[in-house]
């Protein structure tokens, strides 16, 4: 957590608080400021204030080859992860900061998280926002408890505002970071699937520049057991994590401003902390293609019953990949972090992922303008129990011979097979079928 304000040696203070590292010298000399003791302490303080959530056997176990245990963070009170570092922040504060209020400048998790846990602490808050931030986001987060202001029409406009309101008024300016509070907050999700999931392998976690969740509970899993396997995955569009690891320091690229529908997984690396800590405890990371995460995101709504955003899908997206062979018959939790799906983009996404899966698919042939040849055409299509979801006729500009009609057709299949016997069927009876590539 990055703190921006005249106030910000309270949380400096908080920080003292902290126990002098331990005998465990591997976790003292990734980070000197986030120990096991610290999420430990993390956990007990937050446990009336934050689901601890389930984490449960999937039906989508024997379609990967692995026993695939989810960690339903989605079902925290705002949908995301992120409540478990900002209330134990909240909470490490002074009372006369708690007493004077916090502010915040986006409308991320992170910020929906602060508004609801400062709010329930009776710690005043407010929540500057853009112009252009989605009405329902503005909605939530009053909602919540919080006092929103709309400011300027960029987010820089209403950082450089709530930076000015914190100095004049006394706020504590809140900023995404990696302080130890935060990440020993982040790192409770570790200790909890530690306990849940008996005889563990591997977790997965999303990654890219916000990999606070991926370092904290890293050094929670690898205090308890040094073999289970850590990796974190991110998209290949931003692969901030993986570049910075490389040049060994946070990534500053401008690219990599946040993505509407990726989420803080597009965000530039926030630290050399949760860097660190990747860098000497996480495993693996990998990264993943957009078209992966979309079928992701539709096998968690069909299996699960979840409508989950990319940030939550992307750790499960890397086994849809075939990205990670070698957890095949492994015990393997994967961490759905986030189920903030705004809805202008949930039919799009499904759609999409629907023809990425090959059950959606589009055709065009010509047939003879005469009675009973749609007929026969719709006769082919329900012997081949494909659902007709749209159906156009062309006759004025068809190029081909008079008194024909080209006919584009939409069709719904089961599956990549059941589409290829489809193709076939329409082929024999129609060999100029075009076929629309996905």
């Amino acid at each position: 957590m990055k703190i921006v304000s005249r106030n910000e040696e309270l949380l400096r203070e908080a920080l003292s608080c902290i126990p002098q590292p331990s005998s465990r010298a591997s976790l003292a000399s990734c980070n000197k400021l986030i120990r096991f003791e610290d999420i430990s302490a993390a956990a007990f303080k937050i446990q009336c204030g934050v689901q601890k959530t389930p984490c449960m056997y999937s039906r989508l176990s024997k379609q990967y080859g692995m026993d695939i245990f989810l960690k339903k963070e989605f079902l925290q009170y705002t949908g995301s992860v992120k409540e478990r570092g900002v209330l134990y922040l909240l909470m490490s504060l002074p009372q006369e900061q708690q007493r004077k209020g916090v502010i915040v400048a986006s409308d991320s998790n992170f910020s929906m998280a602060v508004a609801y846990h400062a709010s329930e602490l009776r710690i005043p808050v407010f929540v500057i926002v853009a112009t252009s931030t989605a009405p329902a986001r503005v909605k939530t987060c009053r909602e919540y408890g919080a006092m929103v202001i709309s400011y300027g029409t960029t987010a820089k406009d209403s950082q450089v505002h709530a930076r000015r309101l914190a100095q004049e008024n006394g706020y504590l300016y809140l900023e995404e970071e990696d302080s130890a509070v935060y990440l020993s907050g982040l790192g409770t999700v570790g200790l909890e699937i530690y306990e849940q999931v008996p005889k563990l392998d591997a977790v997965i976690f999303p990654a890219g520049g916000h990999c606070g969740l991926l370092a904290g509970s890293a050094a929670a899993l690898k205090h308890l057991n040094p073999h289970i396997s850590v990796i974190g995955v991110e998209s290949e569009s931003f692969p901030v994590l993986q570049q910075s690891l490389k040049a060994g320091h946070p990534m500053d690229d401008q690219a990599c401003n946040n993505h509407h529908f990726y989420g803080d997984v597009s965000g530039v690396c926030f630290g050399s902390n949760s860097l660190q800590l990747t860098g000497k405890l996480v495993d693996k990371v990998v990264a993943v293609r957009e078209e992966d995460i979309l079928i992701s995101m539709l096998r968690l709504l069909e299996y699960e019953r979840a409508t989950i955003d990319a940030e939550g899908a992307i750790g499960l997206a890397a086994l849809v990949a075939g990205k990670l062979p070698e957890l095949k018959g492994k015990r393997v939790a994967v961490v759905i972090c986030s189920g903030n799906l705004e809805l202008h983009l949930l039919q799009q996404c499904i759609a999409r992922a629907l023809t990425l899966d090959n059950r959606v698919c589009r055709f065009s042939l010509v047939i003879s303008d005469c009675p009973g040849d749609m007929s026969k055409l719709l006769e082919i299509l329900a012997r081949e129990e494909a659902r007709v979801l749209d159906i156009k006729q062309e006759r004025t500009f068809v190029t081909s011979e008079l008194f024909t009609v080209q006919v584009i057709c939409t069709v719904e299949t089961r599956d990549k097979i059941h589409t290829a016997q489809l193709r076939n069927a329409l082929l024999e009876r129609y060999p100029t079928t075009a076929w629309t590539e996905r």
